[in-house]
């Protein structure tokens, strides 16, 4: 049997986490004056009982050590008791959400998808905009961890590469995720300290400028405004540009630029890609647009440079209904969305490293086919990729694919059309934020989906956001076998 003490003291310590920052949304209803701030208190002292009382009740079971099945059910059972509790104020605020929309929020909210059921934001109650905020903030740092500390661990998709950076600790997994979390707190709440003053410089309001700088650091996208960044103007859309480029780089190379080590951010291959291909699509779209539009102007290029940077970063703000553009432009967003920024940072979809490592190995193919009795070995970062991470990252690939297909054939079947089938299923799983058309396009939102729609996205933006393979290894009967 799986001794399940540590995986629930774990769950137990970041449920009290949770309740503790309700209290911020509480205290701006409270000087709002709205009525509202009861709703926060309420959901704050359930979820710090429940994560006390959990966290008692388990604490004899700790251990610095986690077995491999403890770390996987640890990893994926966060990623359920957050969102659950999470979605407290939703249900029980002024937002009028049944248990699925609740649910649907919370879930995008921490795993920083930033697909919404809600409308009329500019009419919510501060708390409820703030925790959306905070949802995706939280939700954020906790993807670097796990990314740094867990998944290396866990040899999914091809992450294992990453375990010298993620300064591996021969399995004490506990303690390093401390001291991990702990260096890299400083880099993210610097960011986005940074990103609110930059903001306000623009001329954004302070609290929406804290809501957009915690929601843009954590690459979320979830905005306060219905029109999300078609509200603000160029100055914001240039902040943002560049404080969404940032978090979607690993995280270790701010901690390493901090300690006085530039080297390792400027020859990182993954951030040398990342950059290239968003300046490709940028020129692209841009030159399609001004096409399109009869002339190549600054707002062509501004918002080309910001949609490109939303979607593929994954924080999925609009500034414009890129749906207008023509059908080059729309293809292009599709695709860019399932490219994603680098690992160990708040980015989300199939990461630059794996279609590295992946073109690496076509090219090693193509070699060996011109000369069959040659070696060769795909390399990444100039270092030559095990067997076990280039099996682990076309594994990832082959999953992510077949789960696309999956999840869009299962939303087909509660009627809904092939664009907002395809595109929700992808949105979901890469944890982009807005899909294609009419409906769940960058001018709609999620809101008119029948609930079954809902919870297969539900679903999607849970297993996506733990990279597809952590979540079916613990739905499968032998991990529970003894």
């Amino acid at each position: 049997m799986i001794d399940l003490r540590p995986v629930g003291y774990v769950n137990g310590l970041l449920l009290s986490v949770l309740g503790l920052t309700m209290l911020g949304p509480m205290l701006a209803d409270l000087g709002a004056r709205n009525g509202h701030w009861p709703v926060f208190l309420e959901s704050a002292v359930l979820t710090l009982l429940t994560g006390i009382l959990m966290a008692l009740s388990c604490h004899n079971g700790v251990k610095p050590k986690l077995t491999l099945r403890q770390t996987f059910l640890l990893t994926s059972t966060v990623w359920i008791a957050l969102p659950a509790f999470g979605a407290l104020p939703f249900i029980l605020g002024a937002t009028d959400s049944g248990l699925t929309d609740a649910v649907f929020e919370a879930m995008s909210g921490i795993t920083t998808t930033g697909a919404t059921v809600l409308t009329g934001l500019e009419e919510l109650p501060r708390g409820l905009l703030l925790w959306r905020g905070i949802l995706q903030w939280l939700g954020g740092i906790g993807i670097i961890v796990v990314a740094m500390v867990f998944l290396p661990e866990l040899k999914v998709g091809g992450m294992q590469v990453f375990r010298s950076e993620a300064f591996e600790t021969m399995g004490k997994i506990l303690p390093r995720a401390a001291e991990i979390a702990s260096g890299i707190s400083v880099i993210y709440v610097g960011l986005t300290l940074a990103c609110i003053l930059a903001y306000i410089t623009t001329g954004m309001e302070p609290f929406d400028a804290v809501v957009h700088a915690m929601t843009t650091i954590s690459t979320g996208g979830f905005a306060t405004t219905d029109a999300s960044f078609g509200a603000y103007g160029a100055g914001a859309h240039y902040v943002g540009t560049v404080f969404m480029f940032l978090s979607a780089l690993p995280f270790v190379r701010y901690v390493q630029l901090a300690a006085g080590q530039a080297r390792p951010l400027l020859r990182d291959t993954q951030v040398r890609d990342f950059f290239l291909t968003i300046m490709v699509c940028v020129v692209l779209i841009s030159l399609s647009l001004a096409n399109y539009t009869h002339g190549f102007t600054e707002i062509a290029f501004r918002e080309s440079l910001f949609n490109v940077v939303s979607i593929m970063s994954g924080t999925g703000y609009a500034s414009a209904d890129y749906m207008t553009w023509g059908p080059f432009p729309v293809a292009m967003f599709f695709f860019i969305g399932l490219i994603g920024g680098c690992a160990g940072s708040t980015a989300c979809s199939v990461k630059i490293f794996r279609y590295q490592i992946l073109f690496a190995s076509i090219a090693a193919q193509i070699r060996k086919i011109h000369q069959p009795h040659g070696v060769f070995t795909p390399r990444y970062d100039g270092r030559p990729v095990p067997p076990d991470v280039l099996s682990s990252v076309m594994s990832f690939f082959v999953v992510f694919i077949v789960s696309i297909g999956i999840t869009s054939v299962l939303l087909s079947l509660t009627g809904l059309d092939f664009i907002t089938s395809v595109s929700g299923a992808a949105t979901a799983l890469a944890n982009i934020g807005p899909g294609l058309g009419p409906i769940i396009g960058p001018a709609g939102n999620f809101q008119p989906l029948p609930e079954v729609s809902k919870w297969i996205l539900i679903i999607g933006m849970f297993i996506g956001r733990l990279e597809l393979l952590v979540v079916l290894v613990v739905v499968t009967r032998e991990f529970w076998r003894s």
